[in-house]
């Protein structure tokens, strides 16, 4: 449920007004705490076994990687790796890190990366997004701190992978307790470690005293940082106007435009590289076989006025997209590829030329209701009814995968790798999100993840990139900007890769 402008605007006027001017921020201040609500629970604390932001932004925190991408500079930097090089062009080995420990006094070195490189490698055990891990064919230990990686194939996005969602788990403890007892009892080595997991409903993490002095990451200062998943967006801005948190993202347009008037808050915004879209299923056995015909997902497509929505409804830092990926990673184009404009008569000519009538579709959805709302909006001006499935991502996602989704209303951030591979072929190469399933597509993006040449790259994916435009396989829509309220006296930066970065933050 969104919280009502006239609510909103009542909340932001008289006594509430009154006691929100005079509210100190020093209870938080002295406590050292920052109270964060979210929208969406992880389906599992491991990074390997969730896909949903809040999961990757508590792994940003708890754990650490063998190299970090300055998010300031792009620069690559040694973190739980000193350095690194590339024997050839399947084979990189790694200088370790020493003198570094996890959270539960386990000592860091070869082990670990061996180990946990080894285990997510392995489509066995069933990493959610395989195409972070699936171009690992091994590690080896060459001693106790240096490790050779080598690839399946040719993968010049290695790098940029390790910086990003391949974490380093603790070998001895993941081997004893694998990724359930790491959710219940997460242990990484990061600035922050879980002091409190209550699945479902909060996390707590707290300053992690013993943090290695030569990360990248600046040393934390916020000693407690308290989670909670609060589905309930009115929730979430009662708290926040009630002084009872400090930052809540993910804030629609509007209500965010009425907040920027309360003294107490600060509010926050910019362009991510999540990208909006809609999928279609196409497969056999789909339940909306007149989505099979190549003239209704155009009229799908034609039926939405993007431009209007970047406006009016998704904000500032938003601009509208052609193809599936985002404009800034490599690989990502929309030259060549087909436009559709907005022309509701246009979908309308192409559903009676299809002879569809009375078309109904189920929409699947897991965030932004109110975009949701206002495709379902535009499609039913064209004729085509929609019952809406708003759903937490995990069962979105199963929906999918099983083959049970007919429409669906997607986000998709990459896990901040600014690579076409972390962004695409999760959708177009025969993953488990697939519905449309094209082997031409399947393997141009195959083609693009694995050459060595970037040109050759280059025109792999902008291959894949015009059939599905071409064929009308999805709905690109726009790219997400993000809406941060933060407690005015909180030391807070907004980034575009969607990070919150605790261990950044202190009170001013």
């Amino acid at each position: 449920m969104r919280i009502s402008m006239k609510t909103l605007a009542v909340a932001l006027a008289g006594t509430a007004m009154a006691a929100l001017t005079s509210m100190p921020a020093s209870a938080q201040k002295a406590a050292n705490t920052v109270r964060f609500a979210y929208d969406q629970a992880p389906e599992n604390v491991d990074p390997f076994f969730n896909n949903v932001r809040i999961g990757v932004i508590i792994g940003a925190n708890v754990w650490d990687t063998l190299i970090y991408r300055d998010p300031n500079t792009n620069e690559y930097k040694g973190q739980l790796a000193k350095s690194w090089k590339q024997i050839d062009d399947k084979t990189i080995e790694f200088e370790l890190r020493e003198g570094v420990k996890f959270h539960n006094g386990e000592e860091f070195d070869a082990d670990d990366v061996v180990y946990t490189l080894n285990f997510i490698s392995k489509p066995e055990n069933k990493v959610v997004t395989q195409g972070n891990v699936n171009w690992i064919e091994k590690a080896e230990k060459l001693d106790k701190y240096k490790v050779r990686l080598t690839t399946k194939e040719i993968f010049p996005a290695a790098i940029e992978y390790l910086a990003g969602p391949v974490v380093i788990h603790p070998n001895e403890y993941y081997e004893k307790v694998g990724p359930k007892g790491q959710n219940e009892k997460p242990v990484g080595s990061g600035p922050y470690k879980v002091s409190n997991y209550v699945p479902g409903k909060s996390i707590t993490l707290e300053l992690n005293k013993d943090y290695f002095k030569d990360s990248p990451k600046p040393q934390p200062k916020i000693g407690k940082i308290d989670i909670r998943f609060i589905p309930d967006r009115q929730t979430q801005m009662a708290e926040m106007l009630s002084g009872g948190g400090d930052l809540i993202m993910h804030v629609p347009k509007d209500q965010a435009d009425q907040l920027k008037t309360v003294p107490t808050l600060q509010v926050v915004s910019g362009e991510t590289m999540r990208i909006v879209f809609m999928q279609m299923n196409i497969q056999d056995g789909t339940p909306a076989p007149a989505l099979k015909d190549e003239r209704v997902r155009k009229a799908i497509i034609h039926a939405i006025d993007r431009e209007a929505m970047v406006k009016n409804i998704v904000g500032e830092g938003s601009r509208v997209i052609n193809t599936i990926c985002f404009p800034s990673q490599f690989g990502c184009t929309d030259e060549g590829a087909a436009r559709y404009n907005y022309d509701p008569a246009k979908a309308k000519a192409l559903l009676a030329e299809a002879g569809v009538k009375d078309l109904t579709l189920d929409i699947v959805a897991y965030r932004e209701r109110n975009q949701t709302e206002a495709l379902i909006g535009y499609l039913q001006a064209v004729g085509i009814k929609t019952n809406l499935r708003f759903l937490q991502y995990a069962a979105m996602r199963e929906q999918i995968a099983t083959n049970k989704a007919m429409l669906t209303h997607q986000t998709w951030g990459s896990f901040s790798v600014n690579d076409v591979s972390a962004a695409t072929p999760n959708y177009f190469a025969f993953r488990s999100e697939d519905i449309t399933r094209d082997p031409a597509v399947r393997d141009l993006l195959n083609k693009g993840n694995n050459s060595v040449d970037p040109a050759v790259r280059k025109e792999a994916y902008k291959g894949a990139l015009k059939i599905i435009a071409d064929k009308a396989y999805a709905t690109p829509l726009y790219s997400l900007p993000v809406y941060y309220v933060a407690n005015k006296d909180l030391n807070f930066k907004a980034y575009p890769d969607e990070m919150v970065r605790f261990w950044e933050m202190g009170w001013k």
